[in-house]
């Protein structure tokens, strides 16, 4: 199945646009022809894989329409799963795989074997197979437990919005209520988990943001050390800057050894429900799970969740005229050694790529990742693997350029004949990536820097 897509490519200090070919190529044509002799079964080949990519959204009680669990009822659906998982659709996993770091905490996607083991079993008439090879059904947590609590055990802190009753009809809402956190000494965070308290009121939130209010003092609270920043508006030594967020595809973020969240005696949670009306009234609030390192443990780095816009004002220069595609840029610099955790773009219904691009001090580039395909449905944060995730020299500059379509051919489009600016709305848009960001000390980078020092190769013999 052919389509259009878009791949990114490096020019320089700069990112094009190209149009590409096929969404799904197997590089070796041998291992394709041996797969295709094999018979594909439910029970042997596609049950395996559901559960691994597909039961944590389609199961019963959960998010997705519809159950892919059993054979039953995974068979009524065996074109329409063919057709999602060929244009990769889904799962939702809307990053090109041809660019930038591939290794992910949390990748949800399906390799080119999964993907035509899928084809060829709906080719073949979606046969069961032998029961007898049908793997064990996989445990899922209570969708109203924690799901970090497998984990770390039970939160040590559950924090909660005031409720906000939703009408049946009506505009958006940002509803932003204050939260005391109950905390007498400063604590470290290794892990926070955020999400609406009940499915109905899944149903009615667009986002919710967690954001961290406290005093910071001007030195650190541990002598030596290091609390700085960058120039965006939501990280640097005197901002806590953002806690959390949940939207869907993004429910939790744990933070990697030695490195966590600091939460002060005096702190609020100032939240931001975006709500929006779904045909009948619903009252619910937001839930806050803070996971803290034991008292008298403290991680010797601060990670800091940024705001890095596409545009050099946040809420400015974004222009999108009617029946067109636009493309926006900012860049910030890194004013200390950061290592950036993850990436998860941020637009709305006009939102068609995004990319984030290093340029090192000497002038080099490097494109750290692109997600080529936005989908507003699914606000999916890629989380770095610990050897992939980037580490930067302080000076680095960081590049986000953003891409969107206000033409028909978005079919998430309301109407490509209105002109799009910047705006809370779901029909207006915006532009930016969060990103955890580490910072580090200088002794720290070089120590990390020569480790990592790519091998030069040896020099040719002499003629």
């Amino acid at each position: 199945m052919a389509g259009a897509r878009l791949q990114c490519v490096t020019r320089g200090m700069g990112v094009g646009l190209l149009a590409a070919g096929a969404l799904v190529t197997l590089s070796d044509p041998s291992r394709a022809a041996e797969s295709a002799a094999k018979p594909v079964t439910f029970a042997k080949d596609v049950a395996p894989i559901l559960q691994e990519k597909c039961e944590a959204c389609h199961r019963k009680g959960s998010m997705a329409p519809m159950s892919l669990v059993t054979y039953e009822e995974t068979r009524p659906w065996a074109k329409s799963i063919k057709e999602r998982v060929v244009s990769r659709q889904m799962p939702p996993w809307h990053l090109d795989k041809t660019v930038g770091i591939q290794q992910f905490q949390n990748d949800r996607s399906l390799s080119d074997d999964q993907i035509l083991t899928i084809e060829r079993w709906v080719d073949s008439g979606a046969p069961l197979g032998d029961v007898r090879d049908m793997p064990p059904p996989k445990q899922w947590p209570d969708e109203q437990g924690w799901q970090l609590a497998k984990q770390f055990g039970p939160p040590d802190l559950v924090l909660k919005s005031e409720p906000y009753t939703m009408p049946a009809h009506g505009q958006d809402v940002w509803w932003k209520p204050l939260t005391e956190v109950p905390l007498t000494e400063p604590r470290w965070v290794r892990a926070v988990e955020i999400r609406p308290a009940t499915p109905a009121g899944r149903r009615i939130t667009h986002h919710v943001l967690a954001r961290l209010l406290q005093e910071e003092p001007d030195a650190p609270v541990n002598p030596g050390r290091l609390n700085t920043g960058d120039d965006s508006n939501t990280g640097g030594a005197n901002n806590a800057g953002l806690l959390m967020e949940w939207a869907v595809g993004k429910n939790y973020d744990i933070y990697r050894p030695n490195t966590g969240k600091l939460l002060l005696p005096g702190a609020r949670i100032w939240w931001e429900l975006h709500l929006h009306a779904v045909g009948e009234p619903i009252r619910d609030h937001a839930e806050l799970a803070v996971y803290l390192y034991p008292k008298g443990e403290t991680p010797k780095y601060r990670t800091y969740l940024t705001l890095f816009g596409a545009t050099a004002n946040t809420s400015a220069r974004l222009d999108i005229p009617p029946n067109t595609v636009t493309e926006t840029q900012a860049f910030h610099v890194l004013k200390a050694p950061a290592r950036l955790e993850n990436f998860q773009p941020h637009m709305h219904l006009r939102g068609k790529a995004m990319s984030i691009e290093a340029i090192l001090p000497d002038g080099s580039t490097q494109m750290l990742s692109y997600v080529n395909n936005f989908n507003f449905n699914w606000m999916t944060n890629y989380i770095y693997a610990d050897d992939a995730a980037p580490v930067l020299p302080k000076g680095t500059i960081v590049h986000v350029t953003a891409w969107h379509d206000n033409t028909a051919a978005n079919r998430n489009n309301p109407d490509p004949e209105q002109w799009v600016g910047y705006g809370d709305r779901t029909v207006d848009e915006m532009a930016h990536a969060w990103v955890n960001v580490t910072y580090i000390s200088e002794d720290d980078y070089k120590e990390w820097a020569a480790k990592h020092k790519p091998k030069r190769p040896a020099p040719a013999a002499l003629q």
